[in-house]
């Protein structure tokens, strides 16, 4: 299994739906997790009702900090865009995905952000076959 970590500043959007996305697709190939630098504490409302769209409960999740996540080496550590470096995680590749924040996006532009992450998380799995 190999392991994903996805990172952004908040952990309540961006790297919530790119988890999500791991585990859909990725079933029995990856463990998927997902983290922030300065995690709000909750998921975006807005992504909770997109991924509902889909038929995935979001809302299961929380936002957490990198200090609660596993203490592994990662085989892909990838932030969103936001900044953040996260060099206190172990990783045997990084990557970061220049994806703008959704957060104050109207619905049909939040689905486009969500579309592009799955459209990416995909990409990175067929990486690994």
């Amino acid at each position: 299994m190999k392991k994903f970590l996805f990172v952004c500043v908040e952990n309540s959007c961006r790297s919530q739906l790119a988890e999500a996305f791991a585990r859909i697709h990725g079933k029995n190939k990856v463990e998927a997790y997902s983290s922030g630098s300065r995690p709000s504490g909750k998921v975006n409302e807005k992504a909770i009702a997109i991924m509902t769209e889909l038929g995935y409960d979001l809302g299961c999740h929380h936002s957490k900090p990198l200090t609660e996540i596993p203490q592994v080496e990662y085989d892909y550590a990838i932030t969103m865009g936001c900044g953040d470096e996260c060099l206190s995680v172990q990783a045997k590749h990084r990557q970061d995905w220049a994806i703008p924040d959704p957060r104050y996006m109207e619905p049909k532009e939040f689905r486009e952000i969500r579309d592009l992450i799955e459209k990416k998380v995909k990409a990175l799995l067929s990486e690994l076959d």
